[in-house]
Order: C-alpha cells, then sequence, then structure tokens
C-alpha cells in the first residue's frame, strides 16, 4: 500500500496532503546540515571567518529564492514564513502611507492569515474591501477594477488557493495595480516554485514565500518586497536594523540556506514536477469520477494549480470519510481551520451547498507521490464512499427520485 512505518513498526498513513506541507527534499537537507553543525558563526559578526561564511551562505541563498522569481537579490526578506510575510506587506505597507491611503482591496477566499491582518488594520480605522469570488472560484476584474479609491494604497490576491488549487489571473491584476498607482501583494506560497512566478511581468510589487510548501524546512520564508517603483514598509519587529531593517533578528543561516536550495531545485524540477503532477491528478479525478456518481470538482477546471484538488462526496459526511480513510493522510480543507466545525470559508465564497461543502476532501500530490499512492487512495475512496453511501438515508432516498430540497424538516 506504499505506507511507511515510523521506525516502531507501526505503519503511518500514506501522505496526500502536500498543501499543508510538503516533506524536504534530501537535496535541501544536504545543503543545510554543513550549517547545523560546522559553519555555526552568525551571518551579521562582521569581525571573524565565522561570519563571514554564514553571511555568504545567506546571501547565496538570497540570490537562489531571487532567482526563481525574476527578483534582485536586494529585494528578498527572510522571515519566518508566509504568515510573517503576509502580516508584514499587508500591515506594513497600509502603516506606512496611512496619511493619505485608508483603504485595502482583497478577497473573501485569502488564507487566513490575511484575512485577519486586514481585520486587525479595520480596528486602526482602515477600510477593506473583500471582493466575492465567482462560481469558480476566481475574481472578477470588473469588479475590481471597481473597487478602487482615491485613497486605496493595496491590493492583496493570492496566487494560488490552498484549499481548492484556483488560480487567479495574477498577470492582469498586476496590470489594473500598476495602472492605477496602488500596491499589488500576492500570497504565493502555494504557487512559488510550482508555477512560473515572475515579479516584473506579473507587475507584482510584494509577494510571500514559504520554505516548506516547497520541500524546504519548516519555519522559514520570505518576503519580496520591489525596489523600483520603490515599496516602503513600516516593520512590524524592531531590533539589531538586519534585512534592511524590515525585519531585525539574526537570519537562521541554516533555514535560509534550506529556503534557497528548495527554491533552486524548485526551478530545475518545475517542467518536469508539473508534467507529472498534472498526469497524476487527472488518473486520481478520473478514476473516482468513473466509479462514483454525484462528485463535484471545487473550483474552475482551466485556470488552477493541478496538484490541489478539492473534491465533495455528495451525501457523504466529510470527517466520516476522512476517518475511514484513516491509512491516507488527507484533509477536509486548511489545517489552519480544520478544528471549527464550520464548513469552509472558501468553499463557502464560491457558493458551495453547506451540505456539500461538508462532504468535501482535499487531495494533494506532489513532487514524490507515486502512482501506487494515487491508486491505493483512490481504490479505498470508492470502497468507502459506496459504504457511507449504503449507510445513508439521504442517498436512498436520492436513488427513489426524491428531490431533498423539497422536504420540510421538522425539528423534533
Amino acid at each position: 500500500s506504499g505506507r511507511t512505518s515510523d521506525g516502531g513498526g507501526t505503519p503511518r498513513p500514506l501522505y496526500m496532503d502536500v498543501q499543508a506541507t510538503t516533506p524536504l527534499d534530501p537535496r535541501v537537507l544536504d545543503s543545510m546540515l554543513p550549517y547545523l553543525t560546522a559553519y555555526y558563526g552568525n551571518p551579521h559578526s562582521r569581525t571573524h571567518a565565522y561570519g563571514w561564511e554564514s553571511e555568504a551562505a545567506m546571501e547565496k541563498a538570497r540570490q537562489q529564492v531571487a532567482d526563481l522569481i525574476g527578483a534582485d537579490s536586494r529585494e528578498i526578506i527572510f522571515t519566518s514564513g508566509a504568515t510573517e510575510s503576509n502580516n508584514m506587506a499587508i500591515k506594513g505597507v497600509a502603516r506606512f502611507y496611512k496619511s493619505r491611503k485608508k483603504h485595502i482591496i482583497t478577497t473573501q477566499t485569502e488564507h487566513k492569515c490575511v484575512l485577519d491582518s486586514c481585520r486587525s488594520l479595520e480596528t486602526e480605522g482602515f477600510h477593506i474591501t473583500y471582493l466575492p469570488v465567482k462560481k469558480n472560484g476566481l475574481i472578477d476584474l470588473k469588479e475590481l477594477e471597481a473597487a478602487f479609491q482615491p485613497d486605496t494604497s493595496l491590493v492583496s490576491v493570492m496566487t494560488v488557493n490552498n484549499e481548492i488549487g484556483v488560480k487567479q489571473p495574477i498577470h492582469d491584476i498586476g496590470e489594473i495595480c500598476r495602472a492605477h498607482k496602488v500596491f499589488f501583494h500576492t500570497d504565493a506560497a502555494q504557487a512559488i516554485g510550482k508555477i512560473p512566478m515572475d515579479v516584473n511581468n506579473m507587475k507584482i510589487d510584494l509577494m510571500s514565500i514559504s520554505g516548506h510548501k516547497i520541500y524546504g524546512p519548516k519555519g522559514v520564508g520570505a518576503l519580496y518586497v520591489r525596489r523600483r517603483p520603490r515599496v516602503r514598509l513600516e516593520p512590524l519587529q524592531s531590533g539589531g536594523g538586519q534585512e534592511r531593517g524590515l525585519r531585525s533578528g539574526t537570519v537562521p543561516t541554516p533555514l535560509a540556506v534550506g529556503l534557497g536550495a528548495a527554491c533552486e531545485v524548485a526551478q530545475q524540477e518545475m517542467e518536469y514536477d508539473h508534467k507529472r503532477i498534472s498526469q497524476l491528478a487527472e488518473r486520481l479525478v478520473t478514476k473516482i469520477m468513473s466509479e462514483v456518481p454525484d462528485v463535484v470538482m471545487n473550483g474552475d477546471q482551466e485556470h488552477r494549480y493541478p496538484g490541489c484538488i478539492n473534491l465533495s462526496f455528495a451525501y457523504v459526511e466529510g470527517e466520516s470519510l476522512l476517518m475511514a480513510l484513516k491509512d491516507v493522510a488527507l484533509s477536509s480543507g486548511s489545517a489552519c481551520t480544520s478544528a471549527s466545525l464550520e464548513p469552509s470559508y472558501v468553499l463557502r465564497a464560491i457558493g458551495t451547498d453547506e451540505d456539500l461543502a461538508h462532504s468535501s476532501i482535499r487531495f494533494g500530490i506532489g513532487r514524490f507521490t507515486t502512482e501506487e499512492e494515487v491508486d491505493y487512495t483512490v481504490q479505498k475512496c470508492i470502497q468507502h464512499v459506496k459504504r457511507l453511501r449504503e449507510m445513508s438515508p439521504l442517498w436512498e432516498m436520492v436513488q427513489d427520485g426524491i428531490d431533498l430540497k423539497s422536504i420540510k424538516w421538522t425539528q423534533h
């Protein structure tokens, strides 16, 4: 079944949740190891070789990150991850330009940390427009155009959605923002290293990057901040003035090196990975859909990253299906919000019926996913959906041709 052991002999589920996090690529680990042992200098120590060798490694990593997105290495700020990068970009720009500009535009399907940063700015007197998305998960560019106000400072739209995999028209959004002379930030945590991204071609002014979504280490990320036209930020963290004064604190050399290596590997493997992942994704969806009726794929069919597949299995409780599929690591949405019983706000935003939203499962296919793992997942999924439906009175009623929408349910 392709399952691995945890060392204690207990089989672990096979991993199909790469949107939550990815395994560390062995090539990345190799690049990091020396900086965890022999080369332990503080990269900001100016007076000895320990500092210089760490600094050189950090600057090489900065260049590797920049190369992946077509940026200048001086535009890369190391952070603890995309959550911090998103907070820095949104709060930083808003607060720096607040004397003249008090309006920000984002979307309803952004990652929690973007929405929460915006909520927190609302308490400081900023106005936020939360753009709705169409049924396919994409924003309407005409609605974006109409949302601009004379005092808009920033537009923040994620590139690839972490729950449904849809890819926003970033290039067009960049053009529109540049025409309005408004800064454009994108949370590209799920896109970087998986699809080609170029900050100049796409007219992106700020971009958030995460290490652990691209087979790099956890606890490190980056924020791209454009130099021309120059974007100014108010820093969140004060201290020794590292990272151009925008993010004080000692840069963790081994983590930075790991992020750089992950970016370089991603650049080399991107085309191959994308092709392979597309084939595996198509295999998974085709096999499930051919065996099981009433399965809905959430999000646009065309404009998407293929490795993130969100399916709703009508008349099956998503949680029950996840429990039944305990030998496959899957999720019903983002790890950050899975503790609540509310259906996903992303699915709600695309107008998914409450019951279908509750029956959705996210499948993640990544660089190390095998055909055997996909086939095993498919087989188990089909088996359990059929079994759970046979136990469902709703399924029985639908088979008898009863329209569930017409039923008046009474509370007893």
